[in-house]
């Protein structure tokens, strides 16, 4: 190619404007965390045109960068990026098909992706596996996925009873970085999870020195025994029906202020061997109280228009059907359901007629007032302040952030796969695109940029790559890959992050110039 040619400005023209910061940033993160040498590895080459390793990288990349479904990636997301020149595969060689295929290879890699990145994830930021943080959420399906035996109807976390589902259980670290997960049945309970995932994680970390994190909906007396007997620790939350035993320690002095609004203090257990934490809280109480005040508004407002109904109506009710009313009633205002005793009586005024007799209950309201705001946690750690504890069992939020990061930043929710290998690859997918997601978290924070991932990644967006086209006097057009530059608070942010984009992609190229007559040239 020569070094200098004459360019015909009038003609000069830009084509085939592609998004280009948000997929370069992604495959930049891919590259950070050595997944393209991974799945080079273990994806066996096959007879495809494109290999299976470039394809799980447009799986993933679509999840971080514009989650959707796969026909997304093929109609919309892929052909609008300037993945197909950065990756060297045609548009057309991305299709549902292939894509679905991409996911069924995916899916016996489980085990040597969560090996390679919890090695990656520990050299880039020095992790420590000795506290585990563990949670359970479920996601539900759309469609009946009859040909999937994990498919089943429990406990939704989305509120889609509706729906069939399947539980996912997820194990990070105090910084919320993800080591494992693991796929149950939907109407697996979450106790009896536990036991499953102890297990998993000493296979990979040993017992030595592992402390776990549960919510009280992972706590039994079984789950407990059976990490204390691996040689564990554990600090979880405890049922409230608990905190009736410390009634006493609520009055009595001895707490240590954590914040300006949280107090703590160290309940030894009657037997021994463990230690209860109880923490008050004044926002908590103040949140407490106001539902407890809004669900009693509700139940007293239905009672009085029951009442009013049976003292107006002409026809004895029958008093089985108003009992299941009154039961509803106090069902879907549990919080509060405790401070009624509610009673149907003969109406002495209207003999063959009841009324409704009601009172509030005066012990419930003292121990509500007591305990607003309260909780109990539960520890076989010893030798710990009780505001170490508080902290260390708060961390459980990094797993939960997790969840919600997964379910409504990376759209994990809802599933259509109906195949079980497809809704595992799935779970893959989702499950590695919030490690790179992560991985960007931690980035930020270091260049002290804040943690807000999806901010960051829509400010890149809107960094595109073009067809810069210039005619020449030879007859051939010139043809160059330029990215657009960076504004002042892009620049900016990719300073501080230490990170340079190219400001062009790829040699120029030659391009033939094709003429085409004009119809008003043709002969007749």
């Amino acid at each position: 190619m020569p070094e200098s040619v004459t360019v015909n400005v009038k003609g000069v023209r830009v084509e085939a404007t592609k998004d280009f910061g948000d997929v370069w940033l992604g495959l930049l993160l891919w590259s950070t965390l050595g997944l393209d040498k991974l799945f080079k590895r273990i994806l066996p080459e096959g007879r495809e045109e494109v290999g299976g390793d470039l394809l799980a990288a447009i799986l993933v990349l679509g999840r971080f960068c514009e989650p959707s479904s796969e026909l997304h990636i093929e109609n919309t997301w892929y052909p609008r990026t300037a993945l197909p020149e950065m990756l060297g595969v045609a548009q057309e060689q991305v299709h549902v098909q292939r894509l679905y295929r991409g996911l069924d290879e995916l899916c016996g890699t489980k085990q040597a992706v969560e090996k390679h990145l919890r090695c990656r994830m520990g050299e880039l930021f020095n992790v420590e596996y000795d506290l585990l943080l563990y949670d359970v959420t479920s996601t539900y399906f759309e469609g009946q996925a009859e040909r999937n035996p994990q498919a089943q109807r429990g406990y939704s976390r989305d509120k889609r009873f509706d729906c069939k589902q399947i539980c996912i259980a997820l194990v990070v670290t105090a910084d919320g970085l993800p080591l494992g997960y693991e796929i149950f049945d939907g109407n697996r309970t979450d106790v009896t999870t536990v036991e499953e995932i102890v297990e998993a994680m000493e296979a990979k970390y040993g017992r030595a020195r592992r402390i776990w994190v549960l919510d009280r909906g992972m706590v039994n007396e079984d789950n407990l025994a059976f990490i204390r007997q691996r040689g564990g620790s554990y600090v979880v939350g405890t049922p409230r029906t608990m905190l009736r035993q410390y009634e006493r320690s609520l009055t009595e002095s001895g707490w240590t202020s954590v914040y300006e609004d949280l107090e703590v203090k160290l309940c030894p257990s009657p037997a021994g061997g463990e230690t209860f934490v109880l923490c008050r809280s004044k926002a908590r109480a103040q949140k407490e109280k106001a539902m407890h005040e809004r669900f009693s508004k509700r139940i007293e407002a239905a009672l009085a228009r029951l009442a009013d109904r049976l003292a107006t109506t002409r026809k004895r009710p029958d008093n089985s059907k108003l009992n299941r009313q009154i039961g509803r009633l106090l069902g879907k205002n549990s919080r509060a359901a405790g401070k009624y005793e509610i009673n149907l009586v003969d109406d002495a005024d209207r003999p063959g007629h009841v009324k409704l007799a009601w009172r509030c209950r005066p012990e419930w309201s003292d121990w509500a007032a007591l305990s607003e705001g309260a909780y109990l946690l539960r520890t076989n750690l010893v030798g710990q302040k009780p505001e170490q504890l508080w902290k260390t069992y708060m961390q459980l939020t990094d797993a939960e952030a997790a969840f919600r990061t997964i379910k409504s930043e990376l759209c994990l929710r809802p599933v259509y796969h109906q195949v079980q290998r497809r809704v595992h690859a799935h779970v893959l997918v989702a499950f590695i695109a919030y490690a790179m997601w992560k991985t960007l978290q931690k980035w930020i924070q270091n260049c002290r940029l804040g943690r807000g991932v999806r901010p960051l990644v829509e400010e890149l967006a809107r960094i595109k790559c073009c067809h810069v086209v210039l005619p020449t006097s030879s007859g051939r057009e010139l043809q160059l890959r330029c990215v657009t530059k960076p504004d002042e608070s892009q620049r900016i942010l990719l300073k501080r992050m230490g990170i340079e984009i190219p400001s062009r992609l790829g040699q120029p190229r030659w391009r033939e110039v094709v003429k085409t007559e004009s119809p008003c040239s043709q002969d007749f």
